[in-house]
């Protein structure tokens, strides 16, 4: 067997799982979940969801894949990419087998399994594995994130430090162009 089929076939023996998300802005619970991913799988990916999302993001897809690739330096098993399309495509792409999805309450589990559901329907090779935070992450989301730092520029210890001083930024520009306006 030549080196090349042995490196393709040792490829496929490992296990890659993507961590998909907007991640805008990235939380330490996500980070909780990744470090725990980590652990579990050879190497992991995680997905930056590019433009295409439904969401309205408050950092451009680069921001947030550099905000995320930061935060790696205890994990040299993790990449960080932005992808674009479907994410059974991207998965596909990648040669990865599993999905990591982070749940903090119950809330989160019907539109999680509707998403590992219409995944599973899509590519029925794609597993997808659901992942608790920390506790103390449990009532965290991006969404509550942005609101407590733009609004209230607060600190938490719920987002790592290059992420509060990016959201204190932002919050600055928005100040302004709201001054701007007046």
């Amino acid at each position: 067997m030549d080196l090349t089929r042995l490196i393709d076939r040792l490829i496929v023996l490992m296990t890659t799982a993507l961590y998909p998300g907007t991640f805008d802005p990235v939380t330490n619970g996500h980070l909780d979940v990744l470090s725990r991913a980590a652990q579990l799988f050879d190497q992991v990916i995680v997905a930056v969801s590019g433009e295409n999302s439904a969401k309205q993001t408050a950092f451009d897809t680069k921001t947030r894949v550099t905000l995320v690739r930061e935060n790696l330096s205890l994990h040299d098993n993790v990449t960080v990419e932005p992808f674009d399309g479907l994410l059974v495509d991207y998965a596909r792409e990648k040669k990865a087998r599993v999905l990591v999805r982070g749940l903090r309450a119950v809330s989160d589990f019907e539109y999680e399994f509707q998403m590992a559901q219409m995944n599973r329907h899509l590519d029925s090779e794609l597993e997808t594995i659901f992942l608790m935070p920390n506790e103390k992450y449990f009532y965290t989301s991006s969404q509550l994130i942005k609101q407590v730092h733009l609004f209230g520029n607060r600190e938490t210890e719920l987002v790592p430090q290059n992420v509060l001083l990016a959201l204190r930024e932002l919050s600055n520009e928005k100040k302004g162009s709201r001054r701007d306006l007046s």
